[in-house]
Formats: C-alpha cells, structure tokens, sequence
C-alpha cells in the first residue's frame, strides 16, 4: 500500500507541482515536485522511490548520507537516486533549489510478485541499493512517460501505470539490488540454483536467436524430459513460455528505448511477421506496440 502522506512528511518544504494521488493507480505513486536548498532528514518509508531530475542544476549538489555512507552527486537532467523499502534516518542536503523532480514510490507487492514468480530471493523491495548518481536510460524513459501522462490523462493510463510500475520493479531487481540483504529461496537445492541460473543467463543472453528446449536441457546439462519438469516446476511455466515472455519484456524496452522500426522489434523478438507480434503484444498488454512506443516516449 502507497501512503501517500510519507512524500509530504520527508519533503514539507518543497512545491508539489502535480500528482497522480487522483489517478486511481494502484501499484506507483508518481508526484512532480520543486524542491528549495536546504536540509531535510527523512522518516522510515514503506515504499521503493526512485527520483529523477528533469532538470539541469550544474552548480549544485545533492549531498545524501545513510548508515555512515555519504554520497555526493550533482544533480544533471537524467540523474537518479534510489531509496530501498524501509530505509531511515536518511539526511539530504541540497546546495542549491532543485527544478522540476520526479519522484515515483512502488510498494513492496510489485516486488513480491516479480520475486513468486520467478521463485526469486526475498525480500527485493528493501534490498533495492540505496544509490544516487545512476544513468539509467530504461528508468528515465519510463520516468517521463509517467510525468507525461500525469500531464494529460488518457484512457489507458492506468494500463500503462500498472505496466510500467512492474517495469520498474523488474529492472531494479534486475539490475540494482543489494546480494547481502536477499534471503536465498529454500526451495531449491543448490544444484538446481547452479543449473537455473545457468539457463535463464542462457536465455537472455539468446533472445534474438533461435532457442529449442533441447538447447537449454544441454546448457542444464539434463535430458529434456528432466529440464522441461525441473524448469516448470521452478519457473512455474514451461520452457518455451518463459522464453516468449522473456523476448515480449525484451521487446518493450526496445520499444521504449530505442528507435528500431517495428518490423526489426518484431524479428529481433523471433516473430514470423510484424502482424504475429503485434497481435501477441496486443494480447499481453492490451495496446499495440505502436501505441506502446507512444505511451513510454
């Protein structure tokens, strides 16, 4: 659950410019605020927030310190900063006015999705590092997306805030999670860690390519008929559905981070024509990838 009245209590002195507290958005809290120099120190804060400047301060600094650690970054348009579930006693200081900042808060429940269905380390919503400085063109992307449709409402925003608060929980735990802090999965023997974790590196490493179940049972070095029931029972999907839902989140963040034609989205993503993937990205998300690319852009 998002408790909206925890982003007025850690900033009480900065402009909220807009937010999306009437949106009905169930799984991110989204507010576009301005933020005057000065110190403020935070309360301990049941959501992820990710912050993102959207605008240029060269002459200034953020100043953050946590658990000892003091971190100083300079806050350029792009730049983002990352505070885990459950971080307190967090001390900012801002050396000049910040313009127009971003901030996103996702509840833990996204996380946990992410983390039963791929039987994944618990728990990823308080193991997001704590980090500033960071240049993430996927998270930046998604983060104007959000700002833009804070803007101008459309009738698949919630749709859209939905997918995009599961791709930002997707990409954090991916890339920005903090190994200590994880409680490893007891349901898997160690074997099976090492067998698992070969396969899906595998597989995203292979995405463009053609992939057979036969493939990924030689890479778990088992029979077929043992890997599609290891696999299954772990992943809780067969092989070749994982692998097609892999290649679809591929497809959205090419969709929304680079400017490939559709037709080259649709054969990097191993699809027969532009139509079949249209009609499966359709199927998945409720949007074509057209209107997708317009949605995160």
């Amino acid at each position: 659950m998002i408790l909206l009245a925890d982003a007025n209590r850690k900033y009480p002195n900065s402009r909220l410019l807009v937010s999306s507290a009437d949106r009905g958005w169930q799984s991110i809290y989204a507010e576009l605020r301005t933020h005057p120099a000065g110190r403020l120190a935070s309360h301990t804060q049941p959501n992820v927030e990710i912050v993102i400047a959207l605008h240029d301060s060269k002459d200034g600094c953020v100043i953050r310190t946590n658990g000892g650690r003091r971190e100083r970054t300079r806050p350029t348009i792009g730049t983002i900063w990352l505070v885990p579930a459950g971080l307190c006693h967090e001390e900012i200081e801002l050396s000049t006015p910040m313009g127009k900042t971003l901030h996103l808060y996702l509840p833990t429940q996204p996380f946990d999705l992410l983390a039963d269905q791929y039987d994944l380390p618990k728990p990823l919503g308080h193991s997001v590092q704590y980090r500033g400085g960071l240049n993430d063109e996927l998270i930046h992307q998604i983060g104007l997306s959000v700002a833009a449709e804070m803007a101008r409402e459309t009738s698949t925003g919630r749709m859209f805030a939905e997918t995009a608060a599961l791709m930002l929980a997707a990409q954090l735990s991916h890339n920005y999670l903090d190994p200590t802090l994880l409680v490893p999965s007891p349901r898997r023997k160690p074997t099976e860690n090492v067998r698992l974790r070969r396969v899906l590196d595998y597989i995203d490493e292979n995405l463009e390519n053609e992939i057979s179940v036969a493939d990924l049972a030689d890479v778990a070095a088992l029979s077929t008929f043992h890997f599609a029931r290891m696999f299954t029972a772990l992943m809780g999907l067969p092989p070749r559905k994982y692998v097609s839902r892999r290649r679809l989140e591929n497809a959205m963040k090419m969709l929304a981070s680079s400017n490939l034609p559709l037709a080259e989205v649709a054969h990097r993503s191993r699809f027969s024509s532009q139509a079949a993937f249209s009609r499966a990205f359709h199927r998945v998300t409720g949007v074509t990838p057209g209107e997708y690319r317009r949605l995160v852009r």
